[in-house]
């Protein structure tokens, strides 16, 4: 799914200044920030900040939801900021671009730690805090995140039943079928790998990507053959290692979310008809980049 572009009323009105021109406003106004501006203010119009103040709209008149709901949609713009990098990797693999393909996904780590430390903001919240406003979600569940699905698609964890929910939202539903029908981040590695002349099977290269990639050992195999070269040149290494950080950090986060819910809700059942704590503990089966886990019992 490419990032969709702005539409012409809510494109920004930010207009290039030069250092040329940054300087010359530094000496007018004497080292002192502009006050005044003859437009909307610039930080404003870029990062859209009076719009993002404007789109929590809480439930109750608990002070603790305002809580729950920012740092919900902190999640989600960081699930968002995660994809596009993870797209990026993937465009990028897909051109034999392996060096340059690891700022991406060095950034998509650091962009998962950033989702794991958003938790930290919820670790006041009690069973009777949360239990304030829960009822007034109604349905509303965290299971039924488009973004969140997104990632995982890129990350290779794909269950086509999980879009079921989308389906009347045309836009939405639209996408999240391109994300599964679109290869993974997985499973352009494990072509990348075959074109580096690693030997992987040609039912394991033209599989159903819209199914979840099961573990094979020939693709095991060639991460031990490619880690047994420790040179500063070897590439598909420094690609394994950011690749680990990244599945390592989203591995962090679904752990913390386990953590999140046992804190706030035990064993009762999930907002959206999940099993809820059990629904959870069992999706942490579903391993991120397996193969690049299992080879370092053979290294």
């Amino acid at each position: 799914m490419e990032q969709t572009e702005l539409r012409p009323e809510t494109r920004t009105a930010v207009r290039p200044v030069t250092g040329r021109q940054r300087a010359a406003r530094a000496a007018r106004n004497g080292g002192e920030p502009t006050l005044e501006f003859a437009e909307r203010v610039p930080y404003d119009a870029y990062v859209q900040a009076s719009t993002l103040h404007r789109l929590q709209q809480p439930l109750s008149s608990d002070p603790g939801e305002m809580s729950f709901l920012m740092v919900s949609q902190i999640m989600e713009l960081y699930f968002g900021l995660t994809c596009h990098e993870l797209r990026d990797t993937a465009r990028l693999l897909r051109a034999d671009r392996v060096w340059e393909a690891q700022a991406p996904l060095r950034r998509a780590a650091l962009h998962l730690e950033g989702l794991n430390a958003a938790w930290r903001g919820l670790r006041w919240m009690t069973p009777a805090d949360f239990n304030r406003f829960r009822n007034l979600l109604g349905e509303g569940s965290g299971f039924q995140s488009a973004m969140y699905r997104q990632l995982e698609f890129l990350l290779g964890l794909r269950d086509p039943a999980l879009i079921r929910p989308f389906r009347r939202q045309p836009e939405v539903y639209a996408e999240l079928t391109a994300g599964l029908a679109t290869p993974s981040v997985w499973d352009e590695v494990v072509a990348l790998l075959a074109r580096h002349g690693h030997d992987l099977p040609a039912d394991l290269l033209g599989r159903d990507v819209a199914t979840e990639h099961e573990s094979h050992p020939a693709v095991e195999a060639a991460w031990v053959q490619i880690y047994a070269d420790a040179g500063p040149d070897n590439h598909l290494r420094l690609l394994g290692e950011a690749l680990t950080e990244v599945a390592e950090q989203f591995g962090d986060w679904r752990h913390h979310h386990i953590k999140a819910v046992q804190r706030t809700m035990g064993a009762k059942v999930g907002s959206g008809g999940s099993a809820g704590l059990a629904w959870l503990q069992r999706s942490m089966a579903r391993v991120v980049f397996p193969e690049l886990w299992s080879a370092r019992t053979a290294m």
